[in-house]
């Protein structure tokens, strides 16, 4: 993959991703839910913190906006990074798995610090009414913007049998997280570099030689 099939993918990924999230802050109400399938809906929410709508302030000791504008800061440094891997990757002309990898972890990272810096800024809020697009009067400001999210998919909603300790006659549900493009962005190029390690960081010659004379050697009878 190259620079051009690299930013192409970048651009179609990050369009579909604010497309969808303006769509769903100009047509829903927050906590609005529409069922495409029985495993699969629509669900409005937005996430102001970390991954799980976790939040700095619930683990220090500071204020609810303090803890919001040092992780959007944070998330602001976290994409400077990756945007530097990428561009690595491709100046090294990486395996392809590589390239793909990394430009899907930074196209989903761009795509929720979009959200966090400007959505405060150019949405108003989402609480019983539609959100306005460029409103008068945003809910917040430059790096309070909460991350929208709406892709839902509880492919079982069920209740937990009653002879089961301490769950027992509770809501189960899988899979319960609500996520976005962008989410699903990142998580396909985290996957990919599981999966598919080998090919994605394949050793050069030295090291496969080294390691074949290692074999080498504890295989040789002196060894038996």
């Amino acid at each position: 993959m190259n620079l051009k099939k690299s930013l192409l993918l970048i651009a179609v990924i990050l369009i579909i991703d604010q497309l969808s999230k303006i769509y769903i802050k100009t047509h829903f109400e927050l906590g609005d839910s529409t069922e495409v399938f029985s495993w699969f809906k629509i669900h409005f929410i937005e996430n102001s913190g970390a991954a799980w709508g976790a939040k700095l302030n619930d683990f220090l000791p500071i204020s609810e906006s303090a803890g919001k504008l040092i992780l959007t800061v944070f998330r602001l440094f976290a994409v400077a990074g990756i945007g530097y891997w990428l561009y690595d990757t491709l100046r090294k002309k990486s395996p392809q798995t590589l390239i793909l990898a990394v430009s899907l972890i930074f196209t989903g990272a761009l795509g929720n610090i979009i959200d966090s810096v400007f959505y405060g800024l150019i949405f108003d809020h989402s609480n019983g009414q539609v959100a306005t697009l460029f409103s008068d009067q945003p809910y917040g400001g430059v790096f309070y913007g909460k991350v929208v999210d709406m892709l839902y998919f509880p492919m079982i909603d069920s209740v937990w049998p009653e002879w089961v300790p301490y769950f027992g006659g509770k809501d189960f549900r899988f899979f319960e997280p609500v996520f976005n493009i962008a989410d699903t962005a990142i998580s396909t190029g985290v996957g990919i570099l599981l999966v598919f390690n080998k090919k994605a960081f394949p050793k050069n010659e030295e090291e496969a030689e080294i390691e074949e004379v290692d074999t080498m050697v504890n295989q040789s009878p002196e060894n038996e």
